[in-house]
């Protein structure tokens, strides 16, 4: 009630009503830009420029999800975004070499490695692998949201995230028998 109350205010311009949606969400939504900008002050930008574009196209939400979880997929573009015009060549999304997925892997890490290691070994990852994993492991999104977010096809997604979790099982592999840095 209290969701659809606020949105249509905002939907007229209600500055309070906007205010209470920001206030409600803000802490939320910087979290999920820190795991991708990796900077308080980046993310502050992206979070910022996520609720200006969230309150200008705010007449396209339909209200078939929590307004939560469209404004995630903002703030995740919007990362995204801030951290491809940061990097001076272009981001590839090359899918020529597909490989076959084995539905039935597990993503099981040993006790011994912990939440930083793994979030470590996914910030070392090439950013066409690293932002796929950190979409299903860390924010929840399924291939099919990953891949209308990063305009890929739905198979190049789950190479990208089996080749991802390759590269992870293997940078955290050297972090468990020492042999990484």
């Amino acid at each position: 009630m209290f969701q659809s109350n606020v949105v249509e205010k905002c939907k007229a311009n209600d500055r309070a009503a906007q205010l209470q949606l920001y206030r409600k969400y803000c802490d939320g939504m910087y979290i999920v830009a820190m795991r991708f900008v990796k900077n308080a002050d980046d993310a502050e930008d992206v979070l910022q420029e996520s609720f200006i574009k969230a309150f200008e196209k705010l007449h396209q939400f339909k209200g078939d999800v929590t307004f939560g979880a469209w404004l995630k997929r903002i703030v995740v573009n919007k990362s995204i975004d801030f951290l491809k015009s940061k990097t001076d060549k272009e981001v590839s999304l090359d899918d020529s070499y597909m490989q076959v997925i084995d539905v039935n892997d597990d993503w099981k890490v040993p006790a011994t490695i912990s939440i930083e290691q793994v979030r470590c070994a996914i910030n070392k990852l090439q950013e066409k692998y690293k932002y796929v994993v950190l979409m299903f492991l860390l924010e929840g999104y399924d291939h099919k949201e990953i891949a209308e977010v990063l305009n890929i096809s739905a198979s190049a997604c789950r190479t990208r995230l089996s080749r991802g979790k390759s590269h992870l099982k293997e940078l955290l592999k050297e972090k468990n028998y020492g042999t990484g840095s």
